[in-house]
């Protein structure tokens, strides 16, 4: 299969070129060239994944070996089956989008070739990750995938904020991928091989061996997978490693859309799906990836529940929805968590480049205490986040038409019922009704009720440059925006409507990718549902690409009428709750946080967790590290090192300097007492 060759490379051809085009290219230049590869690439790989719809078989194409060490024998070979093909439709169809939304949110950015370059190679690495044969040259794309985050996260380099955000994607990343490292060391060391194929037709007979792991005994297969599993969690924030994820939105928009809800967040999924005969093998490893799933899911919706900002309200909605993913893996329904992955990459990169829209719209203003009324100044960018809402929200009526998430989802919450795990289903009910809460409250701060645009510093700084200084208040300055660093807004500011302030449309190029996104939402679950998650799946679509249960599948055909509109009613229940909140008494949100402070406090405070590593990792971190500043370096290493040395030489050249008086009978005498001193030493010889 040639086409895979260019699908894969034609991103790292054109990250080069837009890196290292210098400033007589311009930026149109870097801009076309990147656009233009992920758009061949996106036109390449939906023909590939329309090939496996109809049954297609696995296809490796050799590209070199890699590496000969010993027993181990790496070629670098590119991977192509149904699993593969959906991620090459999800990874270069947002990436393509966002490549062209880019073209407008970052328009006035004067580094924009170094962002377009760090876009390319950060697919170019998902793409190696995704067409991996082996966990070696998968390895390769998971930590290029980390670089490329860490790189674009950090973009503002000059806004501290988005520094720390960037170090700490990094740092919590290589917590989990020194799980991922260390369970590649064990399973080549239990299979000999690293060939994924080899190892996953081993892998069913190695249950109920054990391996040697801090000085026990253990069962082979789940001391692998949980190992395996702790890189999952870094790479897709599941809980204990999630810290990261929401404060990755310092970086601009685009790179939320594309990181951080549809792309590499998924890597872990994934993988736990590639590798699931592996996660078969233990149930006990099953049962830990359902509970840290469930448990993702509800404390992410929950959260999700109280924030203000805009973006960090859709990143904790990722957190949640990647926890759905991961506990639909765990019960055993790998299509439907595969399912979910490829319909949330659409209404999740909806939803935050809709975001973006809004920021822009406002003038960078992302606390949605300051919008209200929006519905009628951008209609488009209303519509669209509409039809993302409805996606998230699971809207549908089964048997006549859904939104993409009305199948996915609830394929999950059925699925695990189907499985006999009635308390994760029960838990991805009730995050459903949550989700239903919180999107519904995102859109009716945002688009309905009264302006409340006066109140914000971003748009009183847009009026002032606008009538102050003659500028146009339409400008997208994202280095100003890069700048301000802050949410502190003054709350005593009057409302006096608009506040001279006109938002206004999004140009094309961000428009466009809505509108094709906003297609996604709509139409993806019903269209696709059958080839994911219908009994006949695995033998007609799946084919072996992962552990595919007819029987899970099947029996979700005959679950009660009730359990199957579960999802639906929790769904209403939230959006009744949050139209009653926000719409009919908008006091009551205000009156339930002061009645409900505790609570409200540690939902705002997201469970403590950032405090809770602070002051167990960070504090002692920091200082252990000065007490071998202060006392190991300074006062020990070179105390006695080189500063002694340099102390016993300037001490040395003051005694001697004192012997040098310039006298010519000093140095007579001098000389008389070293004769002296010889001939006494010859004759007691």
């Amino acid at each position: 299969m040639t086409s895979i060759l260019f699908i894969v490379f034609l991103p790292l051809a054109a990250s080069i070129l837009a890196g290292f085009s210098n400033k007589s290219f311009g930026t149109f230049f870097p801009k076309a060239v990147t656009t233009v590869a992920l758009f061949v690439a996106c036109a390449l790989s939906w023909p590939v994944f329309i090939h496996y719809l109809g049954g297609g078989e696995k296809v490796v194409t050799p590209v070199l070996n890699f590496i000969q060490s010993g027993d181990m024998h790496v070629s670098w070979s590119l991977r192509v089956d149904a699993l593969t093909a959906v991620m090459l439709v999800v990874v270069t169809s947002v990436s393509a989008l966002v490549h062209l939304y880019s073209w407008g949110y970052m328009s006035d950015d004067p580094d924009q070739p170094r962002f377009f370059a760090y876009l390319s190679l950060f697919t170019f690495a998902m793409l190696m990750l995704v067409t991996a044969d082996n966990l070696i040259q998968m390895f390769f794309g998971w930590e290029g995938v980390g670089l490329a985050s860490y790189l674009l996260i950090g973009f503002w380099f000059r806004k501290p904020t988005a520094n720390a955000a960037a170090i700490k994607a990094f740092v919590v990343n290589r917590v989990g991928d020194l799980g991922f490292m260390l369970g590649i060391f064990g399973t080549f060391l239990v299979f000999k091989t690293v060939s994924i194929d080899e190892i996953l037709t081993a892998a069913p007979h190695m249950a109920g061996s054990t391996i040697g792991f801090f000085g026990g005994r253990f069962d082979t297969m789940t001391v692998l997978c949980l190992l395996l599993f702790v890189g999952a969690c870094g790479k897709s924030a599941q809980l204990g490693l999630h810290t990261w994820l929401p404060d990755a939105m310092e970086g601009p928009t685009p790179v939320s859309a594309l990181i951080h809800a549809a792309t590499m967040v998924t890597a872990g999924v994934f993988m736990v799906c590639r590798l699931s005969p592996m996660f078969e093998a233990s149930p006990v490893a099953m049962h830990v990836v359902m509970t840290i799933g469930a448990a993702t899911c509800l404390f992410a919706a929950s959260c999700g529940l109280v924030q203000t900002d805009i973006k960090r309200v859709i990143a904790y909605s990722t957190c949640s929805q990647l926890g759905y993913m991961f506990f639909a893996a765990g019960c055993g329904a790998y299509g439907a968590a595969m399912f979910h992955l490829f319909t949330h990459a659409f209404f999740k990169a909806l939803l935050f480049l809709g975001a973006g829209s809004v920021i822009h719209a406002m003038h960078h203003e992302q606390d949605m205490r300051y919008y209200g009324g929006l519905r009628k100044s951008i209609p488009i960018t209303f519509w669209a986040m509409m039809a993302g809402t409805l996606a998230i929200t699971g809207v549908g009526i089964e048997g006549v038409f859904g939104f993409a998430g009305f199948y996915s989802k609830d394929a999950i919450i059925l699925s695990a019922w189907a499985a006999n795990q009635q308390g994760a289903s029960i838990v991805g009910i009730l995050v459903a009704l949550l989700t239903s809460f919180y999107s519904w409250r995102l859109m009716f701060l945002t688009f309905w009720g009264k302006p409340r645009w006066a109140q914000s510093e971003h748009i009183q700084h847009a009026i002032h440059d606008a009538h102050g200084h003659g500028h146009d208040d339409h400008a997208h300055d994202d280095h100003a925006h890069a700048a301000h660093g802050s949410h502190d807004h003054d709350h005593h500011a009057h409302d006096d409507g608009t506040a001279g302030y006109h938002p206004h449309e999004s140009p094309l190029p961000i428009l466009i990718p809505l509108i094709v996104l906003s297609i996604g939402a709509v139409f993806a679950g019903f269209v696709f549902h059958p080839f994911f998650t219908d009994p006949t799946a695995g033998e007609s679509y799946w084919r072996g690409a992962l552990a595919f249960h007819e029987h899970l599948s099947e029996a979700v055909e005959h679950l009660p009428t009730l359990v199957k509109l579960s999802a639906t009613i929790a769904m209403l229940l939230g959006l009744v709750s949050a139209w009653y909140a926000y719409i009919v008494k908008p006091g009551v949100p205000a009156a339930v946080a002061k009645q409900f402070s505790v609570l409200y406090d540690f939902l705002l405070h997201k469970w403590y967790f950032d405090e809770l590593y602070d002051l167990i990792f960070v504090k002692p971190a920091f200082a252990i590290g000065r007490f071998f500043w202060h006392r190991g370096d300074e006062k020990t290493i070179n105390r006695f090192g080189p500063d002694g040395s340099a102390w016993m030489v300037s001490l040395g050249s003051r005694v001697a300097g004192r012997l040098q008086t310039g006298y010519l009978y000093t140095y007579a005498f001098v000389m008389l007492i070293g004769l002296t001193a010889a001939m006494t030493w010859a004759i007691t010889r």
